[in-house]
């Protein structure tokens, strides 16, 4: 049984523990339904779904994200035991579905949607329907639709849309040589079946189903003796208190069905904020006055303390590493790098704190400057007396943020270097793990060991990053699979990087960050850059302070590296670099399309799309298309996939900068591949200019 192995349990365990949503019933496919078949529902927006289904000798398992307010869109992997080469291969199987409600549904009448099941894969579950649901009496929901492909089998009839066009009566085959192509010639086409279904909320748990299958499972039927003759299907459900839901199923009359779901809202974290200390209170003006270090600008402090030592402990106990002090009349100038918390707004904010209850009451004006590794990115300017005015108004964050100054900041060195500032040594030496999804021979790969990481600012923008890992448990390596790309194996050799190699070196890099004007920012990065390649990376970005749209250009020269992930190259160069454009659309959607050179040589253009929510939780999905046939490419016809970024502080409810990060493709391949340097200053600088602090004012005074 591979049950606990699919992709989407995987997900479910690194997922659960959020606030679960009160979703719709999810069908076998992951998505609002009844059993086999859709309704018209949608889950609420931007929620979360993953799924875990096991019958005879059938695995699927789904992840499904409500996109927008009417559109979801899922990723399944299947897995069919003994389907392939005459029942002695068994089939792993990659599929994306989209569904789009035309109507919601009304007092009067019933929700109507449209959707696509299994649309850009080898089509073993391709099929398209058009659905109706509408609920009675409250407990009851009624279902009707009629389908297409593999929905449209049983006592099928001829396609009502013939009568528009004679090409919809006949339903093309599908060539699945490579498979991951949009199958248009198919959608719509060839004759239709009704289906449907009822379903009854017993109570607040538990959920009784029964439906109408138009699917016969021909290919199971024909590969592994499946009996689908029987097209009623029964069922329930139960919901648990923490949102985990369990479905059994009687289905085709012959076997049974098992499966696990669980739906969250990405916007409610697992563990509730505010588990950090609370901001320290503000001193009154003739507290700090009397301090016994606290003197006037103007002069001079004697044997204790002076009153940079305390800000700069003071900054420190808040996360705050104080680079950069100045005091020049009313206004004192810090400059800090920010490494605690996800939310550049609150670091400020508490920056401002520790500047009021620590300088001299003679300083009314703040001036705070965000840095990163020496880089300056953005500056605020805070009045010392809106600081205590409006710290207790119903809306005091945003009355704040109307008087407060905020802008670009393209200075060099720090104002007033703190002694000891730089050179900056950090390290982590602990453990780590990777995941590798997909390999067709294993569903989930893993790798776990130990890390160590060293990072060297040795002054304001000039960084030394070494990371050296050292696997203990690995199944990375476990493959006989050798890549049958015709394009240069510039990522389809993955496993050897693994079977090569002891101990690694992930990276070891000398970076240069500067601003050459305002509004831009530079890198150059030297060094082994990623665990395949090592080279020269250059990149510039525009970026304005409060701009929602940004531009970038970067070039690389890079060669590949040795297997063993060691000090050694192989023969293979490459000159490859993008032209990128950013932007931050109304709402919680953020594009990308980056158009270049790719690593195999190819050209084409990159588009990706993420829902990113306030608290920094991002869901999104990205194409590459490039000038490499999908007979090149070979399976999956063109380089795409799906990513997940979660901030720790979802799951702990403590500050923190770390994130997780896990980009899903159904395929690895040598088309589209692009070099994963660090850094990149897009997201590099992003937390930190003016449109996103912003955005997430409302955790200053926090």
């Amino acid at each position: 049984m591979r049950f606990f192995a699919g992709f989407g349990v995987a997900l479910y365990f690194l997922l659960t523990g959020g606030t679960p949503s009160q979703a719709q019933h999810l069908s076998t496919y992951g998505t609002p339904g009844l059993i086999d078949m859709p309704t018209a529902e949608v889950m609420p927006d931007g929620n979360l779904a993953t799924t875990a289904f096991v019958m005879r000798d059938t695995n699927r398992n789904t992840v499904t994200f409500q996109i927008l307010p009417r559109i979801y869109g899922s990723f399944r992997y299947s897995y069919i035991e003994d389907f392939n080469a005459g029942g002695t291969q068994s089939r792993y199987d990659r599929s994306f579905d989209i569904h789009y409600q035309i109507r919601e549904e009304t007092r009067r009448g019933p929700a109507l949607a449209v959707g696509l099941r299994d649309f850009g894969g080898t089509g073993i579950y391709s099929g398209e329907y058009l659905v109706a649901t509408k609920t009675f009496a409250e407990r009851w929901k009624v279902t009707g639709g009629m389908g297409w492909g593999r929905l449209g089998l049983r006592n099928s009839f001829t396609n009502p849309f013939a009568a528009l066009d004679s090409r919809f009566e006949v339903r093309p085959a599908l060539n699945v040589v490579t498979g991951g192509q949009f199958n248009f010639s198919q959608w719509f086409r060839g004759p239709a079946a009704l289906f449907g279904g009822v379903q009854y909320n017993v109570g607040n748990r538990l959920t009784l189903l029964a439906e109408y299958s138009s699917d016969t499972y021909p290919g199971e039927t024909a590969n592994i003796g499946f009996d689908a003759s029987n097209p009623f299907n029964f069922g329930a459900s139960y919901r648990f208190d923490n949102g985990l839901t369990l479905n059994g199923y009687y289905m085709y009359g012959s076997t049974l069905g098992l499966q696990l779901s669980y739906t969250l809202d990405p916007r409610k974290a697992r563990a509730p904020g505010g588990q950090d200390a609370a901001a320290p209170a503000l001193s009154s003006m003739q507290q700090v006055a009397a301090a016994s270090w606290n003197l006037p600008p103007e002069q001079t402090a004697g044997d204790g303390p002076s009153t940079r030592d305390v800000l700069r402990s003071r900054l420190g106990d808040q996360g705050q590493r104080l680079v950069g002090y100045e005091v020049a009349g009313e206004r004192a100038t810090v400059e800090v790098e920010n490494d605690k918390f996800h939310v550049s707004a609150q670091a400020i904010g508490r920056t401002a704190r520790a500047m009021a209850n620590t300088l001299h009451p003679s300083v009314k004006v703040f001036v705070i400057t965000l840095r990163r590794q020496g880089l300056p990115i953005t500056t605020a300017e805070i009045r010392r007396a809106d600081l205590y005015n409006l710290e207790n108004e119903l809306d005091g964050a945003w009355a704040t943020l109307a008087r407060t100054s905020i802008r670009d900041e393209p200075s060099g060195l720090p104002t007033g270097t703190v002694e000891g500032a730089y050179p900056h040594l950090s390290y982590f030496l602990g453990p780590y793990g990777r995941l590798s999804f997909f390999d067709p021979d294993n569903p989930l790969r893993y790798e776990v060991g130990l890390a160590a990481r060293a990072t060297y600012v040795a002054r304001p923008g000039l960084t030394f990053l070494g990371v050296v890992r050292q696997p203990v448990a690995s199944t990375l390596a476990d493959t006989t699979r050798v890549s049958n790309s015709v394009l240069p194996h510039v990522r389809s050799d993955w496993a050897s990087y693994s079977q090569e190699s002891n101990l690694q070196i992930g990276n070891l890099t000398a970076e240069y960050l500067w601003r050459p004007g305002p509004d831009l920012f530079a890198r150059v990065t030297a060094g082994y850059l990623e665990e395949m390649y090592g080279g020269l990376s250059a990149e510039l970005l525009w970026f304005p302070a409060e701009s929602h749209l940004a531009f970038g250009a970067e070039l690389n020269y890079v060669k590949q590296r040795d297997f063993d992930m060691l000090f050694g190259f192989q023969d293979y160069d490459v000159v490859t670099g993008h032209v990128s454009m950013y932007y931050d659309t109304p709402g919680d959607y953020h594009l990308q399309v980056d158009v270049g050179r790719y690593l195999a040589g190819d050209f084409g253009v990159t588009f990706g799309l993420d829902r990113e929510f306030n608290n920094g939780f991002k869901v999104g999905a990205f194409a590459t298309l490039t000038n490499v046939s999908s007979a090149d490419f070979g399976e999956g016809s063109f380089d795409k996939g799906i990513r997940f970024e979660v901030p720790v502080s979802w799951f702990t409810g403590t500050s923190s900068k770390a994130k997780l990060r896990q980009v899903i493709r159904p395929v690895l391949r040598d088309g589209g591949a692009r070099l994963n340097v660090a850094n990149r200053l897009y997201e590099y600088t992003r937390e930190e200019r003016a449109g996103r602090i912003v955005g997430q004012w409302g955790r200053f005074y926090r």
